[in-house]
């Protein structure tokens, strides 16, 4: 089968039959892509290239052909590239399409995750940062204690409109990983803080936050994704207050993620529950917070090491 052809028909399994998100197409379609440039550059006509050809020699040579590429290319990069033909090979093989081995591809060992948080007392300097009372200030603190308190992204954040929210019963339902649903729970100072900031505004746009750098004979003509902000203009207002705050880390809005698992940790709830709450599909993505605190592990070593 010519590689081509299976590649379109690996993309439309992965859309209709997985139901990978199109963001997840997208990017496995762009790591084949490479491989087809890669076949160009080796002179074999990847349109007549057939799957049967590929061999673990070819493999490797693709992924030594990604670092001569881009010489900045990271261990991770990479082995995403090799996961996506790893992927296409095991497609292959379903539709019993003799090919390669997907087993046969090795990933290289990447550096344990680095992850940075704050500290209870750092948290404690950034939220008091905003000081006015300004509606600007009560939406940035809004902002940076519902990411806190509810582990969002700030994708998933940016995408909220004011109706997807319950103040009252402080919970709302999201949808994260294309078409997965996980319920999110809001603090009641941060519900608090919400609706201190919808309580200020006085416009008929939909997101529940918004900028407002918006002339008011301009507010009415003005749509819902005008004035919706950018995940941009979160990570880059978070740093700007940290520097205020005389934070010397170089946080984001992702830093309070972090934040908000670890407190978890050293309070000693258990991973399984912080997975669910952040959302991560696999158990491994969630223990890289274990390598930064473990209030188990540090109780035993204080038990008996005196």
């Amino acid at each position: 089968m010519k590689f081509q052809e299976a590649r379109d028909d690996f993309n439309n399994w992965l859309e209709v039959i997985k139901n990978k998100s199109p963001k997840t197409v997208e990017q496995y379609n762009r790591h084949l892509e490479k491989f087809s440039e890669y076949l160009e550059e080796k002179n074999i006509d990847s349109f007549e290239f057939k799957v049967e050809e590929i061999t673990l020699k070819l493999a490797e040579w693709f992924r030594s052909y990604l670092y001569k590429a881009n010489k900045k290319i990271s261990i991770k990069t990479a082995n995403a590239y090799m996961i996506t033909i790893r992927s296409f090979l095991k497609y292959l093989e379903k539709q019993g399409i003799i090919s390669l081995s997907a087993t046969s591809i090795d990933l290289m060992k990447a550096e344990t995750r680095q992850v940075d948080f704050l500290s209870p007392e750092e948290l404690q300097k950034l939220f008091a940062e905003p000081r006015s009372d300004s509606l600007i200030w009560k939406r940035d603190k809004a902002i940076m204690e519902c990411i806190y308190s509810t582990w969002l992204r700030i994708s998933e954040l940016t995408a909220l409109n004011k109706t997807d929210i319950n103040l009252e019963t402080r919970e709302f339902a999201i949808r994260w990983k294309w078409r997965k649903l996980r319920i999110v729970y809001l603090t009641q100072h941060s519900a608090e803080l919400i609706d201190n900031y919808l309580s200020a505004r006085n416009d008929h746009v939909s997101p529940l936050f918004i900028r407002h750098n918006i002339k008011i004979d301009s507010i009415d003509a003005l749509d819902d994704e005008t004035t919706r902000l950018s995940r941009f203009f979160i990570t880059w207002m978070i740093k700007s207050y940290a520097v205020k705050a005389g934070i010397l880390k170089d946080i984001s809005a992702h830093t309070l993620r972090h934040s908000f698992a670890t407190s978890l940790l050293e309070a000693w709830a258990d991973l399984r529950s912080i997975q669910e709450m952040l959302g991560h599909s696999s158990i491994s993505t969630t223990q890289v917070y274990t390598h930064v605190t473990n209030p188990q592990l540090k109780k035993v070593h204080s038990k008996y090491m005196k």
